[in-house]
């Protein structure tokens, strides 16, 4: 079994459901995403997405016409496999197409950008084996780049909370459970975290705590802290 939170961006609303492996993903249309296809290499029994990733992902399999295999998707922060500021780990990111020829990459890939849905579509220069979409979503919390995470302060709802609640029970900030709602008790975490690596104390976690945070939690494994 699963537990699947997912952040509606329309109503600013959590939702959680518990499913088994082969059960489709929330909001996913038919069967075309089970929650072992989304899961991918991640060994975590709490996952994460959003609803218009999800409505993304619905347009460009029906815009496709057939099957897309997935062979990366969501992560934990602390398991790593990706950079410092990954989408993946904000469960609105796919690495699709492994296991298909160069020209059936492109079709997936011209079929992911005509949908207009995606927040980032990668060039296929580069990611020659695989194409990579994400429905990233908010302002990034640092200037001149549309990578990054937005920033996120008391009363924020989302799935950048999720990481953000993650990275500080996995270094020992905090231990509650993860909810992606920015409450006193993250906001307390986030300032204790912030006086630690010398940055203002502020409990807004913008540009620099993001960098500080993520560089510290990426890749360090599940601590005796990660709470599910």
């Amino acid at each position: 079994m699963a537990k699947v939170i997912v952040y509606d961006e329309y109503t600013n609303r959590l939702f959680t459901y518990n499913l088994s492996e082969n059960d489709p993903m929330p909001y996913a249309y038919g069967n075309t995403m089970r929650v072992r296809e989304f899961r991918g290499s991640s060994n975590s029994p709490t996952l994460w997405t959003t609803t218009r990733a999800m409505e993304a992902w619905n347009l460009t399999r029906r815009r496709y016409g057939k099957g897309i295999y997935i062979g990366y998707a969501f992560k934990r922060i602390w398991e790593g496999g990706h950079g410092t500021a990954s989408q993946h780990y904000a469960g609105v990111s796919f690495d699709v197409g492994q296991n298909v020829s160069y020209s059936q990459r492109v079709a997936i890939r011209n079929a992911a950008v005509a949908t207009g849905a995606w927040g980032y579509v990668e060039p296929i220069s580069m990611t020659p084996t695989w194409v990579h979409f994400d429905r990233r979503y908010g302002t990034p919390a640092c200037s001149g780049t549309t990578a990054g995470y937005p920033t996120v302060r008391r009363g924020s709802r989302s799935t950048y909370v999720l990481i953000l609640q993650d990275a500080l029970n996995a270094l020992g900030y905090t231990n509650r459970p993860l909810d992606g709602i920015f409450g006193g008790g993250t906001e307390n975490a986030v300032r204790a975290f912030q006086r630690a690596v010398s940055l203002t104390a502020d409990g807004i976690c913008g540009c620099n705590t993001w960098k500080k945070l993520t560089a510290a939690s990426v890749g360090i494994g599940r601590t005796r802290t990660v709470i599910d």
